[in-house]
């Protein structure tokens, strides 16, 4: 027997038992009410208990699935002591993991599931501050069918993310497309990946320069031999209401949220010789530890499985298990290849830009921009070459970098001349050095830690099916509706990266 294989049997033995330890146990405290007895009219006592049992009864009477009422009071500053799966980072791709396994669930409350966030405001989270795109044209097949299954959720969104008593979720999805442009240099590319589009049932069509120019009169086609259109599913939408419609959703049907860090582990280990005489560590997680922010309080946390959803800073979770501190050449050596990477988008102004038709544009030289709102302003934005990563220790603009950017705007759009910059941001990417691809499944030697990491940029579009295919891995043992099994952590094992062709 390989050492692989060994070792997928023994990992698969332990995470066959990871969902038959349930951790269902209910701290309550029984709701008491001061009533004040002073008043000199009986009365008058019996009518303000009265008053107070009513509003008792329409409290409970909302007290069903779809609300976040519920009798019992809670500390939402702390965490509970125990949960079935803790979910570290609170972003988009954790929400959406957390709403799956509840949507799973038999019972209410049949799994505990705690989403520990490090950033209470959310001002430096990765969703919120991205871009908000969403598209079909990617090179890889799983990629392909992970944003029609979004593109689908967020179509639908009230049937899946609506509360009761609550407003309905409005995406502001914009549907107008993403255009991809292509020299002659990389056009071969584009036709084949417009047939691995076509193949999976995406509806995209190729643009020659003279039809490119009828649908967008603004654009200038120096130097464009092909372009790629997405017809439907593609487009743009508000990050922050995703997020917020996973996260309200979630807690209504019994989520627990903390805001602290996980900053280390509690585990087990088990040693197992492989015949060829190397000694290979089994850990097994048994509490994950919660800081409390601005605090030196922290909260162990007992748990069956922890999902590593952190984003730019999941590699740091990986190495608290020692994942990649072992010895070079075993598998303990081998690190999670996910670190943040800085991206800045710029805010312009151009009244004489693009109209609102305008779909999300992607130049071959990596420029893109898309129109933000209706007054004629737009984001744009390009990633750097890898020898001008900028450090990633803050989230500063670098305003001198949009002089790399100005140039391909005002060439492909005249009017973009005359823009000017309003406002900047920045954000992480949570990057995978290894292939630009995200990680999904459980590490081989830590049998109850999963990820759900290293998206690359794309995290957040395919956030919705994201949390299902995890949910699935994690209750039923493997993936139901979406075969995401190449997106193991093994093809970094076997140093077998899946490249993905269309990367913005």
């Amino acid at each position: 027997m390989s050492m692989w294989k060994g070792l997928h049997m023994t990992a698969r033995a332990a995470h066959g038992i990871h969902v038959s330890s349930r951790f269902i146990h209910k701290h309550t405290r029984l709701c008491t009410r001061n009533i004040s007895t002073s008043r000199p009219v009986q009365n008058d006592f019996f009518k303000d208990l009265e008053n107070q049992f009513k509003a008792f009864r329409e409290k409970a009477a909302d007290a069903m699935p779809g609300s976040d009422w519920t009798p019992f009071e809670k500390n939402s500053s702390l965490p509970p002591e125990r949960a079935d799966i803790v979910i570290v980072g609170g972003g988009v791709v954790g929400w959406s993991i957390a709403y799956w396994l509840k949507q799973k669930e038999m019972i209410r409350d049949g799994v505990r599931v705690l989403v520990v966030e490090r950033d209470p405001t959310y001002s430096q989270a990765s969703t919120v501050l991205s871009a908000g795109g969403i598209r079909q044209q990617f090179s890889l097949p799983e990629n392909i069918h992970l944003s029609m299954a979004s593109a689908d959720f967020m179509r639908n969104i009230n049937e899946h993310l609506s509360v009761l008593n609550d407003d309905p979720v409005d995406l502001q999805f914009n549907h107008s497309g993403y255009l991809f442009l292509a020299s002659e240099k990389v056009a071969h590319i584009m036709e084949e990946n417009y047939s691995t589009q076509r193949y999976a049932g995406a509806k995209v069509s190729l643009l020659s320069p003279t039809q490119l120019k009828e649908k967008c009169p603004w654009i200038n086609t120096d130097g464009v031999v092909l372009a790629s259109y997405g017809l439907e599913n593609e487009g743009w939408f508000d990050p922050w209401m995703l997020l917020n419609a996973f996260r309200r959703k979630a807690i209504s049907m019994g989520v627990y949220q903390c805001f602290g860090e996980v900053t280390g582990f509690s585990y087990t280990t088990n040693t197992m010789t492989t015949a060829e005489g190397d000694k290979v560590d089994f850990r097994r997680i048994k509490y994950a530890n919660v800081q409390m922010p601005n605090s030196l309080e922290y909260q162990p946390v007992e748990c069956a499985i922890v999902v590593n959803a952190a984003g730019a800073l999941s590699g740091k979770v990986a190495e608290m298990m020692g994942i990649g501190l072992g010895p070079k050449d075993t598998i303990s050596g081998i690190p999670l290849p996910v670190e943040p990477r800085k991206r800045f988008i710029y805010v312009v102004h151009c009244p004489n830009g693009p109209g609102l038709d305008t779909p999300f544009l992607v130049d071959y030289s990596g420029v893109y921009f898309r129109r933000e709102g209706l007054g004629g302003n737009y984001i744009a934005g390009m990633s750097p070459e890898e020898e001008e990563e900028p450090e990633t220790n803050n989230l500063e603009v670098d305003h001198q970098f949009f002089q790399n950017i100005w140039p391909h705007l005002a060439h492909r759009v005249p009017a973009f001349e005359c823009l000017k910059v309003k406002s900047a941001w920045a954000g992480f990417y949570d990057y995978n050095t290894f292939d630009q691809n995200g990680i999904v499944g459980m590490h081989p030697l830590v049998n109850n830690m999963f990820f759900a990491t290293g998206f690359s940029g794309h995290g957040l579009q395919h956030s919705p099916a994201i949390g299902r295919a995890m949910a699935e891995l994690i209750l039923d043992g493997g993936f139901k509706t979406l075969d995401l099994s190449a997106f193991s952590f093994k093809r970094i094992m076997t140093k077998e990266p899946i490249l993905e062709r269309n990367i913005v």
